[in-house]
């Protein structure tokens, strides 16, 4: 499991508009690609230095796919991270203010402390 790679693939789509569209409109593509393409980049550099060993696990992929963030927040994803992308992605479909971020949270609420461990 990489914790660091779940929260460089949400980092950098986060600071895409592109990305953030294509993920919220096709998640498994979206994942695929950046996972072949980006995963192994330096983070914010583009000069084609890489690596070649970084992969998610299935079950980070799934989650990611399938846009679950309490299971990332269980695979140690970062909250702040996996909520700002999310936020892009998801709080234009409510009416109300704040009402993306306080199911965000309510989903999140049966996690009692310690939280799972979100170092990198």
């Amino acid at each position: 499991m990489s914790k660091y790679l779940i929260d460089k693939f949400l980092y950098t789509v986060d600071r895409d508009p592109d990305l953030v569209e294509r993920y919220r409109s096709a998640p498994g593509e979206l994942v695929a690609w950046w996972e072949a393409e980006r995963a192994n980049t330096v983070l914010n550099c583009m000069t084609g230095e890489s690596s070649t060993w970084l992969r998610f696990t299935d079950d980070e992929r799934q989650a990611l796919i399938d846009h679950d963030h309490v299971r990332l927040f269980e695979l140690g994803a970062h909250p702040f991270l996996t909520l700002t992308l999310f936020i892009a992605m998801f709080e234009r479909d409510n009416k109300e203010p704040l009402e993306y971020q306080k199911a965000f949270g309510a989903r999140l609420a049966h996690f009692d402390l310690p939280y799972p461990d979100i170092a990198t």
